[in-house]
């Protein structure tokens, strides 16, 4: 019995009531489309006939506005893992009606083959290609597919014609053997591949067959600001010092970089950079700039889990496959995070924080330490295991109502034991090495705005230099309480802090 081509209002039937459904992608990027919008219109008609119809959700990572973005308007998502950047979802999940688990990236896949989420259902792949043999060629990225086809009941595919056949062998597909009969990672150069071109299952669970013909739901990003900008020029000034000084090798070392518009300012300042060799990636999201630097030889191979790239240039990709697939791969998200590799190749990690405090303590999930923004993502993944890890942020938001350096993060992503840098557009500071108050006096010195410079020094003044870690707990939460109350930290007085004394 062959293939069995539906309508997504059909393959909608196949999902019930409480069932996990697992989704292909990563970002927006090879996301289904069809089928959550479908599935969508049929929770809605459940709700208005007075039959609860919500579902569990287990992703590669953020997803397009067709599924986030509609299940979460149908209020159809009991549960969400393990990250997530639509707005509706979003509210859903900071007023209590979604129940949402933040999660290290590199752990979904096996966190589902452990069975700590429960059963896997239903798996909704995105696929350019598929055979009667139960061959997938995944599209413009791996994310869980392998696990979520491998272990769901039931299989439907999304087969996106937006995405050429061709692109078979872009991908490198390889799941972790469970404990105790898991093996090293056999990548041991960003270049490798360990695994197969396609994702393999039991044709017997493929219920049905959709076709599209969408493009990624992957929005662009803001033109680059003098903020920015200068944020990218500080990172590249610092890592050709290291080279310079002999810490990283003059080859250079691969780069692990975040989304976003902070990264794509990284990237193209480590492009133009005559003191930064030409690099490799071995990254999550392979973004628009990483393509233009690959077409000026300046990134000379790129591993990545996702093509997160605007319509215009992904199609540029396609068009010159002969040209990529030689210098790209792309990996599920266990490989493109795993730690084992990150250490063995020795990234180095450049992400985006919310806030960091005084000691090098990152938060970068919760804004004033009780709204999830989107995740953890990635970010801890590679930091922890990186050769170097450095934070970028600006160093105020809110037009300078809110200093991203405070005396304690109100939220803990990144201790201040996997922080090796932080950088602002006012400068570096490098913390290696240095004690607690050693990283709060470079902290200050070199990435507080000037704003805040007397404000965060009298905080430590009052403390005392006695304390190991100069804290006042009473106080520690001043700045973020002031701004809960006027909306501006720069009103922030430490009266309880001279009380305390």
């Amino acid at each position: 019995m062959g293939l069995q081509f539906i309508t997504a209002e059909e393959a909608a039937q196949f999902i019930n009531h409480d069932d996990n459904v697992a989704f292909s992608g990563f970002t927006p990027a090879g996301s289904p489309k069809a089928v959550p919008t479908a599935l969508a219109a049929r929770a809605r008609k459940e709700h208005e006939q007075g039959r609860e119809f919500k579902i569990g959700m287990f992703t590669g990572a953020s997803t397009g506005d067709s599924l986030d973005g509609e299940l979460a308007r149908a209020n159809a998502i009991k549960f969400r893992t393990p990250y997530q950047s639509n707005k509706d979802l979003k509210a859903l999940i900071n007023c209590g009606q979604t129940e949402y688990y933040d999660m290290h990236l590199s752990q979904i896949a096996q966190e589902m083959r452990y069975k700590f989420l429960g059963e896997v259902d239903v798996a909704i792949i995105e696929a350019a290609d598929v055979t009667e043999s139960g061959e997938i060629v995944v599209t413009s990225a791996v994310g869980i597919s392998p696990t979520a086809a491998r272990l769901a009941k039931k299989v439907i595919i999304e087969l996106n014609e937006n995405h050429p056949k061709d692109i078979k062998g872009l991908h490198d597909i390889y799941e972790l053997q469970d404990p105790p009969h898991r093996r090293e990672v056999p990548v041991f150069s960003v270049d490798d591949r360990c695994g197969g071109p396609v994702v393999k299952i039991d044709p017997a669970k493929i219920v049905g067959v959709v076709k599209t013909n969408r493009p990624d739901e992957v929005g662009g990003f803001a033109p680059l600001d003098e903020v920015t900008s200068k944020i990218g020029e500080n990172v590249a000034k610092f890592l050709a010092s290291q080279i310079k000084n002999g810490v990283i090798p003059p080859e250079f070392l691969p780069i692990q970089s975040g989304v976003g518009n902070i990264a794509n300012a990284v990237l193209g300042a480590l492009g133009s950079n005559d003191d930064i060799p030409p690099f490799t990636m071995y990254t999550e999201v392979i973004q628009d700039a990483v393509i233009e630097l690959m077409r000026n030889e300046k990134i000379t191979f790129v591993s990545g889990c996702s093509l997160t790239v605007s319509p215009e240039v992904l199609q540029s990709i396609y068009k010159d496959l002969y040209f990529f697939k030689p210098r790209m791969v792309l990996r599920p998200q266990e490989l493109s995070n795993n730690p084992e590799v990150v250490r063995r190749l020795g990234l180095i990690s450049i992400n985006t924080a919310i806030e960091v405090d005084l000691f090098g303590n990152v938060n970068s999930t919760h804004v004033m330490g009780t709204t999830m923004m989107n995740g953890i993502g990635g970010s801890g993944d590679f930091t922890r295991n990186s050769f170097m890890s450095i934070f970028t942020c600006p160093s105020i938001a809110k037009d300078g109502a809110i200093s991203t350096i405070v005396p304690l993060v109100s939220h803990l992503d990144h201790s201040e034991h996997s922080v090796k840098v932080v950088i602002t557009e006012q400068g570096i500071a490098d913390l290696r090495g240095k004690s607690p108050n050693q990283r709060a006096e470079a902290i200050i010195e070199n990435c507080v705005h000037p704003d805040y410079k007397d404000i965060l020094r009298e905080y430590i003044t009052l403390c005392g230099k006695k304390q190991h870690t100069p804290h006042t707990l009473a106080s520690a939460y001043n700045m973020h309480a002031e701004f809960l109350k006027s909306k501006d930290m720069r009103n922030t007085t430490w009266e309880m802090c001279k009380k305390d004394k």
